[in-house]
């Protein structure tokens, strides 16, 4: 469709207050998700897109990844002794290094069938149990959270990114199914995670230092059912809002960003660093795009995403579990994250 001058103006807008209202206004960052769903009902209704189509199709697409969190929440939730004993036994066994490789590395992997949530919640009780001084413990956190970042975009219910993505691209000509993002990302994620988890296995650690047990049986007892189903409620509107947001905003981006190349969108995104991937995702990503795009554009959006807490789910999930400020979240990520950038785009350019 082509926009009027007041449907371009107002959904530019749209995107303005999308980027800067949640970093602005803690109350909206408390609320993201119904902030989120205005957001893409505005811009449907701008767009004039509304349609019954559109309707099922949001309430349809949250649910394989609203199921996985509510399950895979529950099942943890019961295995709180064997995941502490199953730490005291690497540690003894392997020794630290090796601990902390694995635990990065299958955090990184595993995290697209648990869903980047779960992973996220295992791993700040892992870290709080682990002998390390708070600055080893951030910086450990971090490299996992890119791990995770990476490793969920792998399939439809690892996170919204993925959701959204493979939403979008399910019909002509990507027919995008389970395992679309595998084929097109997988050695990619896989490179990556690799190097993440060799990082954190050169965290030096403290031996005078105990873990802390208590302070992860606590944790544990917050993870109540209530807490679980609300999680996976808010995951299911989240979802929900993207979709309205992609469709909303998708005659805007036809006509604007998805005809830059693939290294200005690479670079465009590293707004992900203060936005969701997904929500950047949703504008983006439309059947028109090339494999070779689609890969720039995603690459950018998970590495970019771990840079700052806002940036992704298992980043805000570990600073507000485990208390981590946003100080000490810039100083271990934002410098791996931009050495990040520089590699893959070099790395891409050369092998695609």
């Amino acid at each position: 469709m082509e926009l009027s001058v007041l449907q371009t103006v107002l959904l530019s807008a749209l995107i303005a207050v999308v980027l800067v209202l949640p970093l602005t206004v803690h109350k909206i960052e408390e609320n993201l998700e119904a902030f989120l769903f205005v957001c893409g009902a505005f811009a449907v209704t701008v767009s004039h897109m509304w349609n019954g189509h559109l309707v099922l199709t949001a309430l349809k697409d949250p649910i394989k990844i609203t199921l996985a969190v509510l399950i895979a929440g529950l099942i943890f939730r019961q295995l709180h002794a064997r995941r502490q004993w199953l730490a005291k036994k690497a540690l003894k066994t392997l020794g630290l290094r090796w601990t902390l490789f694995l635990l990065v590395f299958w955090l990184g992997l595993i995290s697209s069938l648990i869903t980047a949530i779960i992973a996220a919640l295992f791993l700040c009780e892992v870290a709080l149990m682990l002998p390390l001084k708070r600055p080893a413990r951030v910086k450990l956190v971090v490299l996992a959270c890119y791990a995770i970042g990476m490793g969920a975009v792998l399939t439809a219910i690892g996170e919204p990114l993925g959701t959204v993505v493979i939403s979008k691209l399910s019909g002509e000509p990507h027919h995008a199914g389970f395992f679309y993002l595998i084929q097109h990302l997988g050695w990619f994620v896989l490179g990556g995670i690799t190097l993440l988890a060799w990082l954190a296995s050169r965290i030096e650690g403290e031996t005078a230092h105990a873990p802390g047990a208590a302070k992860a049986d606590a944790l544990a007892e917050n993870n109540t059912v209530k807490s679980i189903a609300l999680r996976a409620g808010k995951v299911y509107l989240f979802v929900m809002a993207l979709t309205f947001l992609g469709d909303g905003l998708k005659p805007l981006a036809l006509k604007t960003i998805t005809h830059l190349s693939a290294a200005w969108l690479y670079w465009i995104n590293m707004l992900s660093a203060v936005l969701d991937n997904a929500t950047l995702a949703a504008i983006e990503v439309t059947p028109a795009i090339s494999d070779r795009t689609l890969t720039f554009l995603l690459m950018s959006l998970v590495i970019s995403g771990g840079m700052l807490i806002p940036g992704n789910i298992p980043n805000i999930i570990c600073a507000s579990n485990l208390g981590i400020k946003s100080k000490e979240w810039v100083k271990a990520a934002l410098k791996l994250g931009l050495l990040l950038m520089v590699a893959y785009f070099i790395l891409l350019s050369l092998v695609l």
